[in-house]
């Protein structure tokens, strides 16, 4: 019997296998295979489908601003020219707190990352925004 679907609010965010602090938000990690269409020549209706290239998209990383430079390093080391991959596993929790559901993505390195804005009449908190590409990912429990 199916359980309850669970709510998308509550997940944890490992790099390597250590805890990567508080996010608010982690979105765009989807995987998608292009089609390719052939036709022979005595193929007069329906062409085949064949699958293609598989892809994968970049996820967003999204946290409050912090006095950790963990992800801010991890991005300066490739700017510097030593770009380094690591294993990031997006686990969603249940009520209790304990794992419902993972995805593990890998050879992941980030691409960009984006400081906050500042604005003196807001009363919102400071995010940070970092993009990391990959190179797949696989659900594993």
């Amino acid at each position: 019997m199916a359980g309850y679907p669970h709510g998308s609010y509550r997940f944890r965010l490992e790099i390597d296998g250590l805890e990567a602090g508080g996010f608010s938000e982690v979105s765009g990690f989807d995987a998608n295979i292009d089609v390719i269409e052939y036709r022979e020549g005595d193929m007069v209706q329906t062409p085949m489908k064949l699958p293609g290239l598989k892809k994968y998209g970049n996820i967003t990383l999204r946290q409050g601003v912090t006095d950790s430079m963990v992800l801010y390093e991890w991005l300066i080391a490739g700017v510097d020219g030593a770009v380094e991959r690591k294993t990031v596993t997006i686990t969603v929790l249940d009520e209790t707190g304990e794992a419902a559901a993972s995805w593990q993505v890998i050879n992941a390195w980030p691409t960009s990352y984006k400081a906050p804005d500042f604005n003196a009449s807001s009363s919102e908190v400071a995010i940070e925004t970092l993009e990391i590409a990959h190179e797949g990912m696989t659900r594993i429990s």
